[in-house]
């Protein structure tokens, strides 16, 4: 508890130069202009009752991220449902069946219809209560609310409003857009943590008005009142105008005063605020955009089918019907049973041949609908359904520490997961888990820390494998075998022993050279004590004892500068407490050989800010010596070095080199000593600078800083691990083998963002970096928009013709923009230029933007290039984009489910994409397409077998099939086997998709639902149909059917034809599988006995029920030789040619999946694991990203130095095997 009001005590804004200044209150500045359009918002503060009367009635803050409601579901439903094409076919052929022309009841048109509609109106219904449910988790997480009298009482976010005085707690999110009253510490300062906003996570400082500090506590607040004047709700995460009037004063209000929703507050006890903005008024919510209906492509193409199937459908109509208004015409008279003489039938009016036919039209788009399957539609649903399980229960993407399960939140989109192109990715909590560790370091120019980071051995070990896969290439150099050995182990990157993990957060570091006080023993151990008391000195960090383990822990801005001070603690130096104006630093080790306290003055700090990328601290030690302890960006700090500060700047330029390409983030650590003199006369100059007033400040405050940090001595480098999600670069590099290009899109500085492009892979060493930039902020002030533009038009272009006229084959190009510069590059006139250098480059990285940004990214790559795109996000900055891309993928980490409520699949890590797309992606897409091929084949099969017996019996409107067998045929004979079919099939298992990731192109490519495979299919039905009807005819209709000589009738004919028709369609779905489990051998071979069954039990049925069909299966059928020998003929004859198609195929042009069924079946897998291992390799998708491209890269440089000294030694010259 004493802790907590000696922190309370401490004004923080001391701390701080550029991110938190509050000029005088005699030189305030007047109230921010807010009258007129877009500033008409009034907040009563402390009187929220005030609101719920017009004008002021505000929008709820509860927020709702579903599809539907109860008043719009029914109408949205049927719209979504409708916009269906053969929906909309079917509607219309149920309201034709209500005529007395219908072939059909209207019952059995209408039925069917209801149930597909209905059941998948039911499965939205379901997915959009999901939704509903993890929306009211948000909606009803608690916050403190002043409800009168000073007492504060928790309240459900939802019941919050605007004006009401809340009390936020320490790492709880602001529920709403507040104004920021008071904190826990003295002077009104908080932290803030926008992670979830624009990606970063150093923290921001935010700071109250003066006039508010005395309202610290709960209390205060009992006759608190004001009005707020500011401006409507926007989506400027960045901006805001307003006024404050209270005790009859009116203060300005800006950015720095406002808390946003669904930021988290940090490092501090609790804050006061007054609501805002609420709901969907809140910026963040702004930002997002309603939840999109999306279909998939393949769904969109399907559409396209049954536009064809339809205009087939309406030719054979109209052939129908022309043909039976001429028999009508010219046959009818002589056919005196139709009564043709009755002139109140139109029908068969030979008169009236024209209405004859357009009567006839009628009945024959009915009676031919057969060729547009209704059940299609029901089937996928039930089918993605089922894949949707499948992948929510694989146990190879449940997260063991976060207990949560892969989430396929809609099904529409399961196919679309195989034809991905391109992946958008979120950076901070979606590819790296916020976590720093220290690794290494290098001092006095000595490389310090033997532990290798996670991109130096998942680099070595595919390194390893791919040196084993080639050996038999380097055969063709005529050297010793143990010299090239020792040659590829130079090569090799060497680590230490990792499987032992560190328990101390934020410290990986390894080396006994430094730890135990072992660098007091080390050459030049001055310098690494000043490195070490820079490390622990130079932050502006909190320290909090932790009582269980008695150690201290830090709550700083960044987890960089947490990472540093833990650092320092374990080299020995300890910061453990911090006064109003001092640090104090425990030094564990030192000559006298007891611990030491050091007391460290704190005169100045010069804070970090991205556009200074260093900070300075100055203090005056217990002697009275003045020092300057600075770190930054290595490029700013290495130019503020003296002349006698460069010693180390060599090697150490070297060992940053070498850390920056193993995916490190890298720092300078610098420091110089100071006069006293020396010192005055700056800081005068610094205080007038600080205090002035005007457009000037920050130019006279960075001239100040600038005569201060300079002529620093070098001192040092650290290297820390930005921690990727476990399995980062694995996936990344499996991804990039699969084809998929992947761009990151995040609110982090640009320094960082390549940091982490160097530790994903996604950037290395030779690769060429396209920077795109706009120039910095005071010549973009002074220049004119369409010079700016003009100037990145010029890069862009350039950009361009550098990678056009790159001979290398494998040279590698990175494009690196900044939001800025995004802002003009995705204006009408330049965003396709950009987006053509984009997609020429290997890798693509936006930094700095803003969530619409980011989803203004993704439409431009969506739409552009026609592709399909998948945004991987965790956080609320990332909504519109996933929410914009093809397919939404949500973290669902521990910060916050605004991502995972906006998306339409959900997962626990980023690694677990990989066997998302890959694995399941892949099997749905192949599922999918062949299942609707199929569906398309068989009802053409079955549909034109009718079209041909009308035309054979004069048009005469007559279906051969008895009603239940056209009812039964989608809906019990020929069902099963094709939901087995698109949730069994497995081309290949999941270990092979992942082993052969290339596999994955085949949905990319759309290898298996384009026209060609699609008219294939439709070709082999209009085959089938043919010989089914006319082979039929050509064996019964000449010759007796049973042996008493009778010839076999229509009822005969058409059962028989109907027989052929469930053999041939139920063995072709046989051929097509690759993968059989029992559950498909029962489904495929029982649906054709239970069409023998069904022919049974209806035969067995009153006359009155059955008719024709009375016991035809017993006395008729069975007996006959002929009707089985006829199945068993026109099954052979109509699977013929798929059978000969894919056995051609296979021997003569086989498929990637062929070859590896091929290898699998004969166990080559097992007994040549060489071969294996070459065909993995050889399968792979040529890749410029991952970190096997660079180990490609690094066995080309491997193989080019080999050749070169093979030819210095005068020998053969041997050509070297190409990559």
């Amino acid at each position: 508890m004493v802790r907590g009001r000696i922190r309370a005590r401490l004004r923080r804004s001391h701390l701080y130069t550029f991110s938190c200044m509050r000029p005088a209150p005699s030189v305030t500045e007047g109230p921010n202009p807010v009258q007129g359009a877009g500033f008409s918002r009034t907040v009563f503060c402390n009187q929220s009752l005030l609101h719920k009367k017009k004008p002021f009635k505000y929008s709820s803050n509860s927020i709702s991220t579903t599809k539907y409601n109860p008043l719009t579901f029914f109408p949205k439903a049927l719209f979504e449902q409708f916009r269906r094409v053969a929906n909309l076919y079917f509607l219309l052929a149920a309201l034709l069946s209500l005529t007395p022309v219908s072939p059909f009841t209207p019952v059995s048109m209408i039925a069917p219809l209801a149930f597909v509609v209905g059941l998948s109106m039911a499965k939205e219904a379901l997915e959009d209560w999901r939704r509903f449910l993890q929306d009211m988790k948000i909606n009803l997480r608690k916050v403190k609310v002043h409800v009168g009298d000073g007492v504060f009482r928790y309240r459900a976010w939802r019941k919050v409003q605007v004006g009401d005085v809340i009390k936020v707690e320490k790492d709880q999110f602001f529920p709403a857009d507040l104004l920021l009253l008071s904190s826990s510490y003295e002077d009104g300062i908080c932290y803030v943590e926008t992670m979830n906003l624009d990606g970063e996570t150093n923290l921001k400082v935010k700071r109250s008005l003066e006039v508010t500090l005395p309202l610290e506590d709960d209390g205060t607040f009992k006759d608190f009142t004001g009005k707020i004047q500011c401006e409507d709700p926007n989506p400027n995460l960045y901006t805001f105008v307003g006024n404050l009037e209270y005790d009859r004063q009116v203060y300005p209000l800006d950015p720095m005063q406002i808390l946003l929703r669904d930021s988290k507050l940090r490092n501090t006890t609790y804050v006061y605020g007054v609501v805002v903005f609420t709901g969907h008024d809140s910026k963040v919510m702004q930002n997002s955009t309603n939840s999109p209906s999306k279909r998939s492509r393949v769904e969109q193409k399907m559409d396209y089918i049954i536009y064809l199937l339809f205009t087939l459908l309406v030719v054979i109509s109209l052939v129908s019907s022309i043909g039976f208004a001429f028999k009508t015409k010219n046959d009818m008279p002589d056919m005196w049973y139709l009564r043709p003489d009755d002139d109140t039938d139109d029908m068969y009016n030979p008169k009236k041949s024209a209405v004859s036919g357009l009567i006839h039209l009628v009945t024959a788009l009915i009676l031919y609908g057969y060729l547009i399957p209704i059940s299609l539609y029901v089937s996928i649903e039930v089918v993605k359904v089922l894949q949707a399980s499948f992948i929510n229960k694989d146990i190879h993407m449940y997260d063991e520490e976060t207990g949560n399960t892969a989430n396929a939140r809609t099904s529409n989109l399961n196919e679309e997961l195989g034809q991905v192109d391109t992946i958008l990715s979120d950076k901070t909590g979606t590819l790296t888990c916020n976590q720093m560790d220290f690794l290494k370091c290098s001092i006095a120019g000595i490389s310090y820390g033997t532990r290798a980071s996670e991109v130096e051995l998942a680099a070595a070990k595919q390194m390893a494998m791919d040196l084993g896969e080639q050996a038999d290439d380097f055969s063709n150099f005529p050297m010793h075998k143990d010299k090239k050995a020792s040659e590829i182990e130079l090569e090799t990157v060497v680590t230490t022993n990792n499987d032992r993990r560190t328990a101390i957060k934020g410290f990986s570091f390894e080396d006994t050279r430094l730890m135990n006080g072992n660098w007091m023993k080390e050459p030049n151990n001055d310098v690494l004590l000043m490195f070490f008391r820079v490390l622990s000195v130079c932050q502006t960090a909190i320290p909090e004892l932790n009582e269980e383990t008695g150690t201290y822990t830090y709550e700083a801005e960044s987890p960089d500068e947490g990472a540093f001070l833990v650092a320092a603690r374990e080299f020995g130096f300890e910061f453990y407490k911090r006064t109003q104006s001092s640090v104090i630093v425990r030094e564990k080790y030192n000559s006298s050989g007891k611990p030491v306290e050091r007391e460290y003055k704190i005169l100045n700090v010069l804070d970090f800010t991205s556009k200074r990328k260093r900070m300075s601290v100055i203090v005056q030690d217990e002697d009275g010596q003045i020092l300057v302890f600075a770190k930054g960006a290595d490029s700013i700090m290495f130019e503020r070095l003296a002349k006698n500060g460069r010693v180390y700047e060599e090697a150490t330029t070297k060992h940053l080199n070498e850390y920056g390409e193993n995916g490190l983030r890298t720092l300078a650590l610098v420091f110089k000593k100071l006069e006293e003199s020396e010192y005055s006369a700056w800081n005068n100059e610094f205080q007038k600078a600080k205090t002035s007033i005007g457009a000037d400040r920050d130019v006279m405050l960075e001239q100040a800083s600038d005569m201060m940090e300079k002529d620093f001595i070098l001192l040092g480098a650290t290297a820390v691990e930005d921690k990727l999600q476990s399995g980062v670069p694995q996936c990344i590099d499996k991804l990039a083998q699969a084809g998929l290009k992947i761009w990151v899109l995040t609110g982090d500085k640009m320094e960082t963002a390549i940091n982490i492009g160097y530790s994903c892979s996604l950037l290395r060493q030779g690769m060429k970096q396209i920077c795109i930039s706009a120039t910095n902020s005071d010549a973009l002030a002074q220049e004119s928009k369409e010079a700016v533009k003009e100037n990145i038009l010029n890069q862009i272009t350039n950009g361009s013709q550098m990678v056009k006229l790159e001979k290398d084959p494998h040279a590698a190009f990175a494009l690196i923009i900044d939001g800025k510069t995004l802002t003009y590059a995705l204006e009408d006139d330049m965003k396709h230029v950009f987006l053509g250098l984009a997609v020429d480059c290997a890798s693509v990285i936006c930094c700095r933007v803003s969530p619409r940004q980011k989803a203004l990214v993704t439409r431009l790559v969506k739409e552009g290039t026609g592709r399909i795109t998948l945004a991987i996000g965790d956080g609320a900055n990332d909504v519109g984009m996933i929410q914009e891309a093809d397919i939404g993928v949500g973290i669902s980490g521990v910060e916050g489910m605004q991502a995972v409520m906006a998306s339409d699949f959900s997962i626990s890590q980023f690694r677990f994409l990989e066997r998302l797309l890959v694995v399941h992606g892949h099997w749905c897409y192949k599922r999918i397409a062949q299942m609707i091929c199929y569906f398309f084949y068989k009802n053409i099969a079955f549909g034109l077998t009718l079209f041909y017996f009308e035309a054979y019996t004069g048009f005469s409107g007559q279906s051969m099939y008895d009603d239940l067998y056209m009812l039964s045929f989608n809906v019990i004979l020929t069902s099963l086997p094709v939901i087995s079919l698109g949730v069994f099939e497995q081309d290949v298992s999941s270990e092979v998709c992942l082993q052969f990731p290339a596999l994955y192109q085949q949905g990319a490519k759309n290898l298996f639902f384009d026209w060609r495979r699609i008219l294939g299919w439709i070709g082999n039905g209009v085959y089938a149909s043919l010989i089914i009807f006319f082979l039929n005819i050509l064996i019964l209709y000449h010759q007796a059917f049973r042996v008493g000589g009778e010839t076999a009738d229509m009822t005969v004919m058409g059962t028989t034809m109907f027989t052929c028709i469930i053999w041939v369609v139920n063995s072709q779905i046989a051929l097509t599988m690759s993968h059989f489990t029992w559950i498909q051998h029962v489904l495929v071979w029982s649906s054709i006995g239970m069409w023998y069954l069904l022919l049974l039990l209806y035969g067995l049925a009153s006359p009155s029920y059955s008719g024709n069909a009375h016991k035809l299966l017993i006395e008729a059928l069975a007996p006959a030789p002929i009707f089985w020998a006829s199945s068993l003929l026109v099954t052979v004859t109509c699977n013929l040619p798929y059978f000969a198609h894919i056995s051609y195929q296979r021997c003569f042009n086989p498929m990637d999946h062929h070859i590896i069924q091929e290898i699998k079946y004969y166990k080559k897998d097992v007994e040549d694991q060489h071969m294996w291992t070459r065909e993995r390799s050889k399968a792979r998708q040529e890749t410029k990203i991952g970190f096997t491209a660079r180990v490609d890269a690094k066995i080309r440089h491997l193989r080019g130095r080999l050749q070169k000294k093979h030819s210095s030694m005068g020998g053969t010259q041997n050509t070297v095997p190409a990559l």
